[in-house]
């Protein structure tokens, strides 16, 4: 447990940005409500974290049946196995990348003034920035601040800093176009016709939110989480970062730290996904660890079927098996997810039939 030299004792309501509370701080102590860790005792195996697999795009979209073949059984395996897994050689420009995340920090850089007219008043506003983890009945602050924006299928963004907004677009559009590729080579997977999920999930209707996360230094990150464990709603999440290291995933019981190789993207595996597969691929848990030197900061986008669609188990997939998930609208499922999470559960066990989770 921690010491009481190392805590404020306050709770620190009013906290509005994150950022700017760390860089004024100037002490060692951290409020109280931001002790997440505190009475934690969880297992870290960086064994592991060498065994993440590593998927060429480039190998899995190539027209030589055989080295696609190859491709797509190295991705099955990483699906069942780990549900989380780097992507390389994805086509994006590390140029647009770079644009993309400077101009991420410039507006987290921003007076709290302007940002505050971004201020979250809830889970679909267009823009919204805000600090912690705004869960409903969250039991902890996390040391974060954010800005999400939805950018499909209409498409939103910040007017600062200049040329955010066309570096937004075109980063997102190209995240899209990689998750749709994806979720065709998993249909194919699963011995369904090509287009099977993207169809029955109403995909290029689907709903996209782009999302910048940023981690200051944390005086004491042995006792603070930047976000705690969950599982992401929708198909994949994908994830870059800043150079900065922090995002943890759940192993056969264990966090694993992520090391990832240069200019790839992460791939973290939504409860969609396990839905939609009947099960076959399971969501990943997940959290974000801090550290007390570097400001990290990270750009992860949130791939989903279209709100308003019904997503269970693919209909194909059902004609031959019983189902293992209820369908349900995906636009309930995300505030059915924000309760879920401030428990450290899943929403989507809660869908189950008739069984109960592995």
């Amino acid at each position: 447990m921690a010491s009481a030299a190392t805590i404020s004792s306050s709770h620190t309501p009013n906290i509005s940005c994150i950022k700017d509370f760390a860089e004024s701080n100037g002490v060692v102590s951290i409020p109280s409500a931001y002790c997440s860790l505190a009475d934690r005792h969880d297992e870290v195996d960086d064994r592991l974290s060498a065994s993440i697999p590593v998927i060429d795009f480039s190998l899995l979209t190539s027209p030589d049946p055989q080295i696609h073949a190859n491709a797509l059984s190295q991705l099955v395996k990483a699906l069942v196995e780990w549900g989380f897994f780097m992507i390389v050689n994805h086509g994006i420009p590390e140029s647009l990348t770079e644009d993309v995340m400077k101009k991420s920090f410039e507006f987290h850089n921003l007076p709290v003034e302007h940002k505050k007219k971004f201020s979250d008043t809830g889970l679909f506003t267009p823009i919204r920035y805000g600090t912690s983890s705004h869960s409903q009945g969250e039991k902890a602050h996390y040391w974060r601040d954010y800005l999400k924006v939805a950018t499909h299928p209409e498409f939103s963004f910040p007017d600062h800093p200049p040329g955010f907004k066309e570096a937004g677009f075109e980063y997102t559009r190209k995240i899209r176009d990689i998750v749709r590729n994806l979720l065709q080579q998993i249909a194919e997977s699963l011995g369904l016709e090509h287009n099977a999920i993207v169809k029955c999930s109403d995909f290029d209707s689907g709903f996209q939110k782009f999302q910048v996360n940023l981690y200051p230094p944390c005086p004491r990150p042995d006792l603070a989480l930047g976000l705690p464990p969950h599982t992401d709603n929708g198909f994949f999440t994908l994830l870059t970062q800043n150079g900065v290291c922090g995002l943890q995933v759940k192993f056969d019981g264990k966090w694993v730290n992520v090391n990832p190789v240069p200019n790839c993207l992460l791939a973290v595996t939504g409860d969609q996904l396990e839905a939609v597969s009947n099960g076959r691929y399971k969501s990943v848990w997940h959290r974000a660890v801090l550290n007390s030197s570097s400001t990290r900061m990270t750009l992860t986008v949130a791939n989903g079927p279209a709100l308003d669609n019904e997503l269970g188990p693919a209909p194909e997939l059902v004609k031959k098996e019983e189902a293992v998930f209820k369908s349900m609208k995906y636009r309930d499922y995300v505030f059915l997810q924000q309760e879920a999470r401030s428990a450290e559960k899943r929403a989507l066990d809660d869908l189950r039939i008739n069984s109960s989770p592995n």
